[in-house]
């Protein structure tokens, strides 16, 4: 079946099951493979592309401005985009914002990514909520000239996400520190000067918004790649752990992260996570994760905090959750999504040890959800005093 192919087509975009999109093609010409997921959210797609839990990933954008407002250094979550490429509904247009430094085009093209505009991008986020997230071939051909089927071949050649262990392929290299806090008016990002907290982030992917927000709650971060073992965590004498966000499947993922984890258990320090670190936390605990239909990602998933009864305005990403009903006793579920009733937060009974599916520091509320760096914080406070 063939949907929304215009005159002279230069990209084309080929699911697994043989339905192919085509439209127009910007950004780097060439092919990727990945599992196809879908965002809701109407701003960010800059944080998007650089967000390292979306790789493996082609990010469809319902919303249909994308590129509008450019980009600009300041808002990429880390170095360069980690999603594979993007769908979108319109060809971006000219950019209209004081803070823009290139457009998207051109961005997209100097770093490698691929993109489709004018698809019909409801069509295919109907299919990907009715089958599934599927694998999918992109191309951007400026010639127009495809072979649809060995693209389809390469989609369904594509491995899937299940059982890949990608946080080793955003982590960084070797361990650094961190001590930039969040934007403000006028100064914008500015260095933490007197931080009261040192904190270990493990990074699995870990957004730069993240280790901002850790600074900003007066934390001293020092970031260690996501193999780093108990032993080399220990030996900078944290105050707390965090775990960061990742792509990839978090029982991939687990298999060296969670035997670190439960050592530094033992040690009875404050632990944070968030995503993937979520879901390394549960794993650690004795709980199970699953892999969703669809996944969530969006700026606008609704999650009560069943301590206070209060629901959350969240952004989330992620195609894998913790399964409620493996949790072990001991540990208690505190958020749930309102979406669809799945796992989105859990906490050691009486012990600092806590964890989000969801992104406090995208601030989508806006800060709805900020407590829980400050909730890190006092636990750090606590324990010292």
């Amino acid at each position: 079946m063939t949907l929304s192919a215009p005159t002279t087509p230069t990209a084309c975009l080929a699911l697994a099951d043989g339905t192919l999109f085509y439209g127009t093609g910007f950004g780097a010409t060439g092919q990727t493979e990945a599992e196809l997921c879908f965002n809701t959210a109407m701003t960010g797609y800059q944080e998007i592309m650089t967000d390292p839990s979306y790789a493996g990933q082609v990010v469809t954008f319902t919303f249909p401005h994308i590129g509008n407002t450019g980009v600009n250094p300041e808002d990429d979550e880390t170095g360069d985009p980690v999603a594979s490429g993007m769908v979108v509904k319109w060809m971006p247009t000219m950019s209209s914002n004081w803070r823009a430094v290139e457009e998207l085009s051109n961005w997209l093209a100097s770093r490698g990514r691929i993109a489709i505009g004018g698809v019909d991008t409801r069509r295919l986020t109907r299919a990907i909520r009715q089958a599934g997230a599927p694998h999918v071939a992109l191309a951007h051909d400026p010639d127009g000239n495809f072979d649809t089927d060995a693209l389809v071949a390469a989609a369904r050649g594509f491995a899937g996400l299940e059982g890949m262990d990608l946080a080793k392929d955003v982590t960084c290299a070797q361990s650094y520190r961190w001590n930039e806090m969040r934007w403000a008016w006028p100064d914008g990002y500015t260095p933490q000067t007197a931080p009261k907290h040192k904190v270990v982030a493990i990074d699995y992917g870990a957004k730069r918004n993240i280790l901002r927000c850790l600074a900003s709650a007066g934390c001293d971060v020092t970031v260690l790649p996501a193999t780093a073992t108990a032993e080399e965590v220990m030996a900078h004498n944290p105050d707390g752990i965090f775990l960061s966000n990742g792509p990839g499947d978090p029982a991939a993922t687990g298999e060296y992260a969670v035997p670190m984890i439960r050592e530094v258990l033992a040690q009875d320090l404050p632990v944070f996570g968030i995503c993937l670190g979520h879901q390394m936390l549960a794993l650690a605990l004795g709980a199970k994760t699953i892999k969703m239909n669809h996944g969530h990602h969006g700026a606008n998933h609704p999650v009560k905090d069943h301590d206070t009864g209060k629901v959350e305005i969240t952004s989330m990403n992620h195609g894998f959750a913790v399964d409620a009903q493996s949790l072990p006793e001991g540990v208690v579920q505190t958020h749930t999504s309102l979406f669809d009733g799945s796992n989105c937060g859990i906490r050691v009974s009486g012990k600092p040890v806590y964890s989000v599916q969801y992104h406090p520091e995208a601030s989508p509320g806006p800060q709805d959800s900020y407590y829980l760096f400050e909730r890190f914080a006092a636990a750090m406070q606590e324990r010292a005093a």
